[in-house]
């Protein structure tokens, strides 16, 4: 195991109506003028928006608001958030939605306290220090983002999907009601569930030895989405299912099943070319890749592989043969992603062929660069997983 400092000061509210507690919250931290920053639709429609901002005026905090959020956020968002938080003398955001509206929340909290341009944070050329302080009122099981000191963004000049890290623009606060997910369609709440089992198993490939705690974490999270992702499958509105598969959501990608070991990331990032690309459900675009990239790497580490399909997928051991359960682990996955009603292949995702060498160029690694993580790619790594994808 690796040294680690683990930092995760979010307060975490779970339960029942706890969006009523969110004006309370926000004086707690310190916002007297907040932007609550939305995607619209069911927000809207469930009352939700209503109910958050009675909950804010009866605490006495002054509020404007910016809806119009997009899955896959879009960097034109984030720029009129900028301006509208300095116009309005904001200091708080609360993002209420899933993954996409808090991650625009937070490149706005970045941009606010940042003399340049927000994007900076995102192209790597600078790492954020300072930001406008961030609540969240979590409407989906994914993304993590209600835990996390991470956001993604695609800007539209190029369409370029990436991400920007600090430990600033990690929530104050979180509220996690479970019935608030109920209103989501069963292929959404699959998705949601494929992008957490990938936060995990991002941390689980790892060439760090000696780990056995966060790797038994790792697996725990693993079966329980395992077992409560097609009970809410067969009767979305199984509350005790959804609050499971919302805490999973959160211990997935708060990292606290992935400290003291180097992880991997690599799935993630080729995953955000098809969705920069095609616009379509990350989650989506994860299980299409993640199973893909898994097969060009299990020589890398059979027996991790092995250890996967045993302790996760319920495999029989083949001491003689440890690749043939590795490889049949994987086909579980594979399996389980198609019976929750997940893509698998390029073809049911949407994405061409043709459009591989974009996918590839776009990844940015060019002729002589690596990616870290549990395997190094070059970009005909990329394009080789993109076609085993096909």
């Amino acid at each position: 195991m690796e040294n680690f400092s683990f930092y995760s000061p979010t307060k975490f509210v779970f339960g029942k109506e706890t969006e009523s507690k969110c004006g309370a919250l926000v004086k707690e931290f310190g916002g007297s003028k907040v932007l609550i920053h939305y995607g619209g639709g069911s927000v809207v429609r469930s009352g939700l928006l209503d109910r958050v901002k009675k909950s804010l005026t009866e605490a006495g905090v002054q509020f404007c608001e910016l809806g119009g959020v997009t899955p896959n956020p879009r960097s034109g968002k984030v720029y009129e958030g900028i301006d509208l938080c300095k116009k309005e003398n904001v200091d708080f955001i609360l993002a209420v939605g899933g993954g996409s509206s808090i991650d625009s929340a937070k490149a706005i909290a970045m941009g606010v306290c940042y003399d340049g341009d927000f994007w900076d944070f995102y192209s790597g050329k600078e790492r954020p220090k300072k930001a406008l302080p961030v609540g969240t009122v979590l409407t989906i099981a994914a993304a993590g983002s209600e835990g996390s000191g991470d956001s993604v963004i695609t800007h539209e000049n190029g369409m370029l999907k990436r991400g920007a890290s600090g430990e600033c623009i990690r929530p104050k606060f979180s509220i996690l009601n479970p019935q608030l997910t109920t209103t989501l369609p069963a292929y959404q709440t699959a998705c949601g569930a494929t992008d957490i089992m990938a936060h995990v198993f991002e941390r689980y490939f790892t060439n760090t030895t000696d780990v056995q705690t966060t790797d038994r974490l790792c697996e725990a999270v693993l079966l329980s989405m395992i077992e409560e992702t097609p009970k809410v499958i067969k009767d979305l509105n199984d509350y005790q299912a959804r609050a499971n598969i919302m805490w999973a959501g959160m211990v997935a990608h708060n990292n606290i099943v992935g400290v003291g070991r180097e992880q991997d990331w690599n799935s993630h990032g080729i995953e955000h070319e098809l969705s920069a690309l095609y616009d379509c459900a990350h989650g989506a675009g994860l299980a299409v890749i993640m199973p893909a990239w898994m097969t060009y790497v299990v020589d890398h580490d059979v027996m991790r592989f092995a250890q996967m399909a045993c302790r996760v997928w319920n495999c029989k051991m083949d001491f003689q043969n440890p690749k043939k359960t590795a490889l049949e682990g994987i086909a579980a996955f594979r399996s389980f992603l198609k019976s929750i009603g997940m893509p698998i292949n390029f073809s049911e995702l949407g994405a061409k062929e043709s459009d591989i060498p974009y996918l590839v160029k776009t990844f940015g690694l060019g002729e002589t660069g690596k990616t870290g993580g549990f395997v190094q790619l070059t970009s005909k790594d990329v394009e080789n997983i993109y076609r085993l994808a096909l």
